[in-house]
């Protein structure tokens, strides 16, 4: 199948069958190799084509998602932080049922502790199974929704962050909030109720959250939504896993963010 004209080739071409006119001459040579029967063959390019295609989806979602850092539950040290309830938390990345139940998860801690690095596990894992997902920092989320009141495409922008199946908040509680931000603010997080979960980080605990929203009726509102069903992970006892600089200590030795 060298020839770029090949009748067959032309014909997978069209059915968008990418994977298999590339591999196709790989593919022959192992099903000589072992001897494949038509049965076999046919059930070997067709998983070939399903694997190519699910990597290539997952690496598109992942693209989408703007996750600025690949970080990995993996890799988190776990074993530096002895007081953060590590059974709890694997037990929602292995089970998924926040995903199944459209149940939010909330980071709550100090710096540097690992909230980003958790959050973004999270995110990649659930792309990595087939959801769609998106990274963004409260600021980018607030001055995006800012910018909508000013064109008008309010509903464009809200619609644009409900479409996730699973969106990361990272940052809650940086900057302080207009009140037409804290209003769709609070509209985004509303219509994700018990439809799509949230993934969010904050170093402020929920009773300091009115002063970066200053509103204490829509934070009350707001607070009582996201504690009706999410998991609240408390890291506030958890020591910062950020390395301090000193002329022994190059920066970017600590994978942990906040």
């Amino acid at each position: 199948m060298n020839d770029s004209k090949d009748p067959l080739k032309e014909k997978l071409k069209y059915l968008r069958l990418k994977g298999l006119s590339e591999h196709w001459d790989d593919y022959l040579k192992v099903a000589a190799q072992k001897n494949f029967s038509h049965a076999r063959l046919l059930n070997h390019f067709v998983d070939e084509e399903y694997r190519i295609r699910r990597e290539n989806a997952c690496r598109f979602r992942l693209q989408k998602a703007r996750i600025p850092e690949t970080l990995v539950i993996e890799t988190f040290p776990f074993d530096r932080q002895p007081k953060l309830n590590r059974k709890k938390i694997m037990s929602l990345y292995d089970s998924m049922s926040y995903m199944k139940n459209s149940q939010n998860i909330i980071w709550m801690g100090r710096t540097g502790c690992g909230k980003t690095g958790l959050a973004t596990g999270f995110l990649i894992h659930a792309v990595n199974q087939g959801y769609s997902g998106r990274y963004v920092l409260f600021a980018e989320l607030i001055n995006d929704l800012y910018r909508s009141v000013a064109d008008h495409s309010q509903h464009k922008v809200l619609k644009k962050y409900l479409s996730w199946d699973l969106l990361l908040i990272d940052e809650v509680g940086y900057v302080e909030v207009e009140p037409v931000q804290v209003g769709l603010f609070f509209t985004l997080m509303q219509k994700r109720h018990r439809k799509k979960p949230t993934l969010i980080t904050s170093n402020l605990g929920f009773s300091e959250w009115g002063s970066f929203l200053r509103n204490d009726h829509l934070t009350a509102a707001l607070v009582d939504r996201l504690t009706e069903n999410s998991h609240v992970i408390n890291m506030r006892q958890c020591r910062s896993l950020r390395s301090r600089l000193t002329p022994d200590n190059e920066p970017g030795n600590d994978q942990a963010k906040s």
